[in-house]
């Protein structure tokens, strides 16, 4: 009788295990924060989300203002913007977790939330990245400040290169079309 439920209990754990990742949302993915506590984007369902790899030292850093305009302004509609530095691109997020903080608060005044240092590329890429790339087009992330939309579900629905100001007509378009679905 034991051997039946200890087959029955390998089994489904099998089962389990071999069920595709698609069934995995981008919530369930770890994450720490930029004070290095465990994290999740779990503190975000039912937000739409821009998610950004972002650095201090990138001729495209200047994004951070218009990041932290957009997160003002679309807050209270269920919106957020989700940083992640990188330093995969010419070493321009050299910074320790303090200093990146330190650098985005003081100089952008940011309040959305910072994430750990990550790699988006390669065999170190983070989980989070992986499954973005899988979701919203398989390329590599080709700069610092290439942004993911996600809806209020977790999905995917626009890749929007790096330079492509996140002020853009057609970003704003896409964020404003993604809160005015419930």
């Amino acid at each position: 009788m034991l051997t039946m439920k200890l087959a029955a209990i390998l089994v489904a754990t099998f089962l389990a295990s071999a069920l595709p990742a698609a069934d995995k949302s981008l919530y369930d993915i770890p994450l720490k924060d930029i004070d290095g506590k465990a994290a999740s984007l779990k503190a975000h369902r039912g937000k739409v989300l821009l998610i950004v790899n972002v650095a201090s030292e990138c001729g495209l850093t200047a994004q951070y203002e218009q990041l932290q305009a957009l997160h003002k302004q679309y807050a209270a509609k269920g919106f957020t913007v989700c940083a992640f530095p990188c330093n995969q691109f010419g070493g321009q997020e050299p910074g320790t977790a303090v200093e990146i903080k330190k650098f985005c608060e003081s100089k952008y005044q940011v309040t959305f939330p910072l994430y750990a240092k990550i790699e988006v590329n390669g065999d170190g890429a983070h989980p989070l990245y992986r499954a973005l790339k899988a979701a919203g087009g398989p390329e590599k992330i080709r700069w610092n400040f290439e942004k993911f939309l996600v809806d209020r579900t977790g999905k995917v629905i626009k890749r929007i290169d790096a330079e492509t100001a996140p002020d853009d007509p057609a970003v704003i378009k896409a964020i404003e079309a993604a809160l005015a679905q419930k």
